[in-house]
């Protein structure tokens, strides 16, 4: 297979891929008088990238808002509410077809790598043993990171600690957390210690909530960083949301930022959903509810976008469309100026494999795999003004999704 007349980002020209044998072979610039290659795919000038990314989503959850009742309050507490009523009802067979559905939506729109929460706060651990099922199934579409994420708690929630090292030892790939939502601070600290220890065990990655809350006083992203610092595990630490930095004052802030680059932690933002969920408690003026994403990434640190949900307790709406959720994002942290644009794609793709550790398994370059999404625009730009269209989804040298041209009628002047 070859692709021609490619245009990658941050770099001038047109380009030829070769794939072979599911892998990129080669990469060449192509001359303004290039002659057409027989059956190759014209890229036609668009946008050749690695696949689009989804670093935060919780799959067992999908596609169940108002069952059994809505989230009136639109509170992050009520959904957990409404969630408890919901696991009292699922079934195997009903996991794993909203999750294969909502797989199907991110496909089509050019996603090809997926972290997925799933509660573990059930003894009978039901999400997480559909979700290992549906990893292997959809192999050909997406590859999948699963989180054993304690939705109640760890500490808080019976025989917690046991279910988590369950679920680790049951396949999932990395260890969770939700340490503001334990009883106690205390309780809080102590469960952030016990999945570092869990991680560090056994070679798991992590993926901690933490502080999705407007309360100022929740800190614990402070002993998440402290804890990955000090046992080195940085780069395969995540912090999710920590929405309650939105809150906290610029002294304390300007402590904090020097421990977090020190740790190497990444971060994952999910805008749509924290402008959703937070400020739910303030009359006016109202806090946007969302982490210092510019901040962040301005200071040097891996900052990424999510979905986190798709029509659920927690938040009603979401298609599976990630730039509709970078368009969002780049609006709410006031992230629009010229350089931010300009390389605005980085949250969505490699800032992302970034935090879920992906290698040199991600990314266009000679030998690493030829998982590739072509783009209708030209650079990154144009793909988040016009919300770009994922046109190709190629995988492992095979084409999983091809998006015909909408047709447009227009009449009059």
């Amino acid at each position: 297979m070859k692709i021609i007349n490619a245009v990658l980002r941050q770099q001038n020209g047109t380009f030829t891929l070769d794939i072979k044998d599911g892998v990129i072979a080669a990469i060449e610039q192509q001359s303004s008088n290039a002659l057409q290659v027989e059956d190759a795919i014209d890229a036609a000038g668009q946008l050749v990238i690695p696949p689009l990314v989804e670093p935060h989503i919780h799959l067992d959850a999908t596609l169940t808002a108002g069952e059994p009742e809505w989230n009136m309050s639109g509170t992050l507490f009520e959904g957990i509410e409404r969630w408890s009523q919901r696991k009292e009802t699922i079934s195997h067979e009903d996991t794993k077809k909203r999750a294969h559905t909502t797989i199907g939506m991110l496909r089509d729109h050019g996603i090809q790598h997926v972290r997925t929460h799933v509660d573990v706060t059930d003894p009978t651990l039901a999400a997480l043993k559909a979700m290992l099922e549906v990893k292997e199934e959809a192999r050909s579409l997406i590859d999948l990171q699963i989180v054993a994420f304690p939705q109640e708690g760890i500490e808080s929630y019976p025989n917690g600690r046991k279910l988590m090292e369950q679920a680790i030892e049951m396949g999932a790939d990395v260890v969770g957390g939700i340490p503001h939502f334990e009883n106690t601070r205390d309780q809080g600290v102590s469960s952030i210690k016990f999945l570092m220890d869990l991680a560090e065990r056994t070679g798991c990655l992590v993926d901690v909530h933490c502080d999705e809350t407007d309360d100022p006083h929740s800190r614990f992203l402070e002993v998440l960083a402290e804890e990955a610092r000090v046992r080195g595990m940085g780069a395969r630490v995540t912090a999710s949301h920590t929405v309650a930095m939105g809150s906290y004052d610029n002294a304390y802030c300007s402590k904090l930022f020097r421990l977090l680059k020190l740790s190497g932690i990444s971060f994952i933002s999910c805008p749509t959903e924290s402008i959703h969920l937070q400020g739910r408690f303030d009359t006016f003026p109202k806090r946007r509810g969302v982490t210092r994403v510019a901040e962040l990434d301005r200071a040097g640190m891996n900052v990424c976008f999510g979905q986190d949900s798709i029509k659920d307790p927690w938040y009603p709406l979401g298609n599976g469309n990630i730039l509709r959720v970078l368009d969002a994002g780049l609006h709410i942290c006031h992230m629009m100026g010229y350089q931010d644009l300009q390389r605005c794609l980085d949250l969505v793709t490699d800032n992302s494999a970034k935090a879920m550790h992906l290698g040199e398994r991600y990314g266009i370059a000679v030998g690493r795999p030829a998982n590739l999404v072509i783009l209708d625009a030209e650079n990154d730009y144009e793909a988040v003004r016009r919300q770009a269209k994922a046109h190709l989804s190629i995988r492992h040298g095979e084409v999983i999704m091809r998006r015909q041209p909408e047709r447009i009628e227009r009449y009059g002047m």
